[in-house]
């Protein structure tokens, strides 16, 4: 399949709205678009694809299902696995499994990208306490938005673009070499992938009777033989219930900092 430009500058833009949060949309691109499920399926869209996108994506998301920034490090970069990993693995035409295995790698080449926009952002932190000696209110608020903005955008877009409409083909090219034993290894690799990401998200289930609901919407996915989508909805609901009951009687920091006096 071929990538036209104005599609790999739309999946780079795609990538730039995962990978940072917007003033203007708050934090649904760190929260929303960078998850693979939700830009896979944007990128679908974009190449007239949505289908494959989402299932594309749902694939990658999985080894993801526990990934978590930790006071702004981040381990991989899901965001540019979604996006870049979505579109090439569309053009080359393989299935989802073997589109994870491919992915996890361009997550890992992802922080490169994290690293070196976090660190340039620096420099415009020290202009905005040099604003603030200077009581310059206007110059702080742009030295927050609209530099690190631009930096960001030059440096998701470009690369990710160039990357999708240069590279669609030399990747379709080395899948076929790859087809037959190499990408049945390949797609293994990539059905093993969500069983690290699920268990990764098991062990931290660890609180007290939280693994029971995780066996019964298991047992009732398999065994009832209701939509997944009826599930989560029951699943909701008892989740809302039980918390409401759970913490009903839990003192509040007001309380419990009144009992302390």
């Amino acid at each position: 399949m071929h990538i036209n430009v104005w599609q790999a500058i739309l999946i780079g833009f795609v990538y730039f709205l995962g990978i940072n949060a917007q003033p203007w949309l708050t934090t649904i691109g760190t929260h929303v678009i960078m998850r693979p499920l939700v830009n896979g399926t944007i990128v679908g869209l974009i190449l007239g694809k949505p289908v494959e996108g989402c299932l594309i994506g749902a694939a990658i998301n999985l080894p993801f299902l526990a990934w978590i920034s930790a006071g702004g490090t981040v381990p991989m970069d899901q965001a540019l696995a979604g996006t870049l990993g979505t579109a090439l693995a569309i053009a080359s035409g393989v299935k989802p499994a073997a589109a994870a295995a491919l992915a996890v790698p361009l997550g890992l080449l992802g922080t490169v990208i994290w690293v070196t926009h976090m660190t340039v952002d620096i420099s415009f932190v020290h202009m905005a306490d040099k604003a603030a000696e200077q009581g310059n209110v206007k110059k702080i608020n742009f030295l927050n938005i609209w530099p690190p903005q631009l930096i960001v955008f030059l440096m998701s877009v470009i690369p990710v673009a160039l990357a999708v409409y240069f590279g669609a083909e030399p990747v379709a090219h080395v899948i076929n070499i790859l087809k037959g034993r190499p990408m049945d290894v390949l797609s293994v690799i990539g059905g093993v992938l969500p069983a690290l990401g699920i268990a990764m998200n098991l062990r931290a289930m660890n609180g007290k009777g939280m693994i029971i609901f995780f066996i019964f919407g298991f047992l009732l996915t398999v065994y009832s033989g209701l939509p997944i989508l009826v599930v989560s909805a029951f699943a909701a609901f008892i989740g809302y219930v039980y918390m409401t009951l759970y913490f009903k009687n839990e003192p509040t920091a007001d309380q419990q900092d009144k009992s302390t006096d």
